[in-house]
């Protein structure tokens, strides 16, 4: 009995050992934070702000460093390159947010109906991109000499590791803006996005300017995304909207 307890014994404590290195590592730090509020939409027609909950945001692989929560605003840094999710998974959702980059060409995003899941390459997981990107981003990411085409810095939609869409307004497998709206650093945009069913519209700066449907995946988190760049948010809002036809594997 006492040699089972003395194994039993070290086994634990080479357990604790190894959580001990992974945290102090910076792998998978279990920090989260609140920003956001969500309600369904009943309540939002019914009124009250009793019926408003909170957004609890998960660390996936970023840093606590990496993010700010000043109250009404939340910075983040932009490193190291990850995201942070949701801690609930919305299917059928209407989503307001105001965003704003801090540099030339800062690059973020958010991801909706997503596994949370990163990639072992680009650290970012699957779902739908909604596109963030400062206008200076095409003017300095020329690649062999040429300038990118704009439709990249206005609200880009696609499908990314391994979700698959069809774009409303093709520019190759992605869905660029009919119009360009988008506001350059230091300046406030607005995005409403709309997701239902497999079907994302998205209006920039108070204009329906893009799309996608048949998306492969519909149910899942929704990730702010940190990509070399400061970028901020706020009056973020999710409501709710019924159930639609997610299977209960998120397809």
């Amino acid at each position: 009995m006492k040699r089972n307890f003395k194994i039993m014994t070290t086994h634990r404590t080479a357990i604790l050992v190894m959580l001990c290195a992974n945290y102090s590592n910076g792998q998978d730090t279990p920090f989260k934070f609140e920003f956001g509020t969500t309600e369904t939409s009943n309540s939002l027609i019914l009124g009250g702000e009793e019926s408003k909950e909170t957004i609890g945001w998960v660390n996936v692989n970023t840093e606590e460093s990496t993010w700010e929560n000043r109250g009404e605003l939340l910075v983040c840094t932009g490193n190291p390159i990850g995201v942070v999710r949701s801690e609930k998974q919305f299917e059928n959702f209407m989503l307001h947010v105001e965003w704003r980059h801090m540099e030339p060409g800062g690059n973020s995003g958010m991801f909706m109906w997503s596994n949370a899941i990163p990639g072992e390459k680009n650290r970012l997981p699957d779902g739908v991109e909604v596109q963030m990107l400062e206008l200076d981003w095409v003017n300095l990411n020329k690649r062999n000499g040429e300038t990118p085409p704009i439709a990249y810095v206005h609200g880009e939609l696609f499908g990314v590791g391994g979700v698959n869409t069809v774009p409303d307004n093709p520019r190759g497998e992605r869905s660029k803006s009919i119009e360009n709206r988008c506001k350059g650093r230091g300046e406030w945009n607005t995005y409403d996005v709309i997701c239902v069913d497999g079907v994302i519209k998205l209006s920039v700066n108070g204009k329906f300017v893009n799309g996608i449907s048949q998306s492969s995946q519909r149910k899942g988190y929704i990730c702010l995304e940190s990509e070399g760049a400061e970028i901020h948010f706020r009056n973020l809002k999710v409501v709710t909207l019924p159930s639609g036809m997610a299977s209960s594997d998120n397809r």
